[in-house]
């Protein structure tokens, strides 16, 4: 039985001042299961093969395969690069089973967005990365939940912004590497990133 208490995020948010997109994923996993100290730790996550293969072509770019990791300071790089923000839409969750799967997540503060978007001006456009994530987000924004693969358009302080809904890198998701990169790939395309 599990203790059923309320864990804090334990990661600051990555705010490059540059960003123009800001990714959000649910929650980190339990520390077990983390490769390194940054977002989307699992080794069994497939982001980071997901940017790899888009931007480099190379699905191993930000692996460290003999060490069974990713390569952070090579990952950070790319981010501020880029202008790519990243945290999640949970500040406090409790898990309800012991695992990684947003099923059993259960969000007990949900992260303020618009304050955190408030502190990215070039920011055009959030891309949320599972289903509990989409969810809280368009809780907080009255969005309907656009379908995985798309967008909804909303404003946001005067500002028109995009919401894109992403399939989920979490190998749980039942969708090839390459299909769930060519999703990736349309909206990397649409903000000019790619």
């Amino acid at each position: 039985m599990l203790s059923m208490e309320i864990e804090q995020h334990p990661l600051e948010p990555f705010l490059p001042a540059n960003a123009r997109l800001l990714m959000l994923g649910s929650f980190p996993p339990q520390k077990k299961r983390w490769s390194m100290e940054f977002y989307y730790p699992n080794w069994n996550n497939d982001m980071w093969r997901i940017v790899g293969l888009l931007f480099f072509n190379d699905k191993t770019y930000f692996l460290n395969e003999s060490a069974k990791a990713f390569n952070k300071e090579c990952i950070v790089h790319f981010l501020q690069e880029k202008g790519i923000a990243l945290f999640d839409t949970a500040t406090a969750i409790r898990r309800l089973q012991d695992n990684a799967s947003d099923k059993f997540l259960e969000v007990v503060e949900p992260t303020d967005i618009e304050a955190m978007l408030r502190r990215l001006p070039e920011c055009k456009a959030i891309v949320t990365t599972g289903e509990k994530a989409t969810e809280t987000l368009c809780e907080q924004f009255s969005l309907v939940k656009p379908k995985v693969g798309d967008f909804a358009e909303f404003v946001f302080d005067g500002n028109p912004m995009r919401l894109y809904r992403m399939p989920s890198s979490s190998r749980a998701y039942p969708l090839a590497l390459e299909k769930k990169a060519a999703a990736y790939r349309i909206m990397y395309q649409d903000l000019q990133m790619l």
